[in-house]
Order: C-alpha cells, then structure tokens, then sequence
C-alpha cells in the first residue's frame, strides 16, 4: 500500500515584543531586561523604547516630549543615534526610569 504525504504549508510571521506588552509592568520589566541584555548597544537600548513607545502610542509620546512623530520613529528604530537628551525624555514620557547597579565581576 502505497503511503501519502501531504504537504502543510506553516505561514510565519515576524515576532513582535510589543505584542505581548499588555500592563506597565509587562513593558517596565521588558525594558530592564533589555538594559541587562544590551551591554554597550545602544542602538538595542533605544529600539526596545520603541517597542514600547509603539504600544503606548507613538502620537501621545510626540505630545509628551514635544518631539515630532518622524522624528521619534527614526531616533527609536534601532537605526538612527539619538542623543541620550533624547532617550532620557522618552524614558520619563513613558512612565519609565533606568536602574544603576554595581557590575559584579
């Protein structure tokens, strides 16, 4: 007897953190865990503000920082350099704040 195969087509889709930032909590603990991971990228710092900027709403955050929307969108893309004026504004706009530690080691 013959065997049959059919073939299922699996449709993926790229992951998205901000998908699953659903409290402030759930993005306060995303970003720490992004400062941990980071090390010295800055650019990864950055993007992970994004990612929460983008859940908060990217027009609300221009308001509060007086930044415009285009503006935001490429300074927190991972791509562009923005200045740590910058990222500090965000941070506080977004009802977050980094955390010093002594580096074990």
């Amino acid at each position: 007897m013959a065997k049959t195969t059919a073939k299922t087509k699996i449709k993926l889709r790229k992951w998205d953190s901000a998908e699953h930032l659903e409290t402030e909590e759930d993005m306060a603990l995303y970003f720490e865990a992004c400062l941990e991971e980071a090390g010295d990228d800055a650019a990864f710092v950055a993007k992970a503000l994004g990612t929460i900027a983008r859940v908060k709403g990217m027009t609300q955050l221009a308001r509060d920082t007086g930044m415009g929307r285009e503006s935001l969108y490429k300074a927190l893309s991972g791509e562009g350099n923005p200045s740590f004026a910058t990222i500090l504004k965000v941070t506080h706009a977004l009802g977050l704040k980094f955390h010093a530690a002594q580096v074990n080691g």
